[in-house]
């Protein structure tokens, strides 16, 4: 999540929460806003083993990305994230069972592309969802609804 906009900008569905899976989503984030916006960025995450890993650390290191972690037991630090990821979970999941993961990614496909990024209003963002927060406040950048769509699929 861009904490500027609230855009979700890197996300990954795998059956198994292992360092591909945060992998998969970061190079998706950064495939999305392209890597000369990355300057001085901060990877904010919990305490998670698979964001702790060294091999995650060092793809970050890699793109020039400070790390920062939530201080530990301290959900609040990890704020934004844990309130998406409720609503995603409440809105989208509640009961659910996917015959696969070919339809657990869609369902994330749909409820964050297709919903949460266009048309969930923030009343951080002037009651503006992310992505028309981002077209009105950012410069043009590499990010767009089309390059958003490429990099989920081409990453997921």
């Amino acid at each position: 999540m861009d904490l500027y906009s609230r855009r979700i900008v890197g996300w990954s569905v795998s059956s198994k929460n292992n360092i591909e899976l945060v992998s998969q989503a970061l190079r998706g984030a950064i495939l999305l806003r392209g890597k000369e916006s990355l300057q001085g960025l901060i990877h904010h995450s919990d305490r998670g083993s698979t964001y702790a890993a060294h091999k995650y650390e060092r793809l970050l290191g890699r793109f020039g990305i400070r790390t920062s972690m939530s201080a530990k037991g301290n959900c609040y630090d990890n704020a934004s994230m844990e309130s998406f990821y409720g609503r995603y979970k409440s809105a989208s999941l509640r009961g659910r069972v996917f015959t696969g993961e070919e339809e657990a990614r869609a369902n994330a496909f749909e409820y964050i592309e297709i919903f949460y990024n266009r048309f969930r209003k923030h009343a951080s963002l002037g009651y503006k969802s992310p992505i028309e927060f981002e077209e009105k406040n950012l410069p043009p950048m590499r990010g767009s609804i089309t390059a958003s769509l490429t990099a989920c699929s081409n990453n997921n």
